[in-house]
């Protein structure tokens, strides 16, 4: 029993000609009666009742044609479905980011990848390193945005861009009206930091050696909140100052009377980020036009 077959007496069974029924099928009309014959005789049954004048389909027929019919449809599902597994830009793209840049990517990734990708909406998950790592691992995300270092087993990355360091201090601090300021005096004055667990808490630590000088007793850190944004809200209140990347640094919410953003003198601190998603992902094309649109619209900088 083979589609073709099946199409044949489908065919038939409407036109009720053999003449007729092979025009439509594009092949001869011996052909037709001969695959229509030899699925009756694989069958055991006949699906057509014939006569010099007429073709008529047998009561069992009708339910074998119509049995057919749905095969041939399903078979039709199945060439659209892999049709569209073709066009890998086709189907939702399930994306995760870091805390530290997710609120701040997909505001102008979302626009952009709907530009040219409308058939590819975006699944967004917001989560920490190490969970985003797992739902990578198994499959509940197809592709992670993170800053490096990141190493997984059988995990690709791409290096997208490095994004510089900033300083956001109320406007009130002495340092509002330098142009710049440098690492090694940040142990001078009060530092808000994310809680453990974030990377850029760790970069920001690893990027001020002076930070680390000192027991944990005697260290500036007044606060450890769980996002930049409430950060940025008790920086404004007057409690203390914080580093934040470059694509966060924008005063959104407040003045330049309540908030002042400085950068960093030469060498500058700098995080570096990279899209990840698994080796055997079968969708590369997917993450390219992933990748190409993140670094169209960071505020990042080409890798060093």
């Amino acid at each position: 029993m083979t589609l073709t077959e099946l199409r044949y007496i489908v065919t038939l069974a409407q036109e009720q000609h053999f003449g007729h029924a092979a025009e439509r099928c594009h092949v001869s009309q011996p052909t037709l009666s001969v695959g229509v014959k030899k699925l009756e005789e694989e069958l055991g049954v006949m699906i057509f009742e014939r006569s010099k004048s007429a073709v008529r389909v047998t009561p069992i027929g009708e339910r074998i044609v119509a049995q057919a019919q749905k095969v041939l449809e399903e078979a039709l599902g199945i060439r659209e479905l892999a049709s569209a597994g073709k066009n890998q830009l086709a189907a939702p793209l399930k994306v995760g980011a870091i805390y530290t840049i997710g609120p701040y990517l997909f505001p102008h990734l979302v626009p952009q990848l709907h530009r040219v990708a409308p058939e590819m909406p975006l699944y967004i998950e917001e989560n920490l390193t190490h969970v985003l790592r797992d739902k990578l691992r198994n499959g509940e995300l197809d592709a992670i945005i993170i800053a490096l270092p990141f190493q997984e087993p059988d995990v690709l990355t791409k290096t997208l861009y490095d994004e510089p360091f900033s300083l956001l201090l109320p406007a009130s601090h002495p340092w509002a009206k330098r142009d710049a300021v440098t690492l090694d005096e940040l142990d001078d004055s009060k530092l808000l930091l994310l809680g453990e667990g974030h990377c850029f808490r760790d970069q920001v630590l690893e990027a001020c050696p002076t930070l680390q000088k000192g027991d944990q007793q005697h260290r500036q850190t007044t606060v450890e909140s769980s996002s930049l944004e409430t950060i940025r809200h008790m920086v404004a209140s007057g409690i203390g100052m914080t580093v934040l990347p470059m694509s966060a640094a924008d005063d959104r919410y407040y003045s330049s009377d309540l908030l002042v953003t400085k950068p960093f003198k030469t060498p500058a601190p700098y995080r570096t980020v990279a899209v990840a998603w698994r080796a055997s992902f079968p969708r590369p094309k997917a993450i390219e036009l992933l990748s190409d649109s993140i670094r169209l619209c960071s505020v990042g900088q080409p890798p060093q």
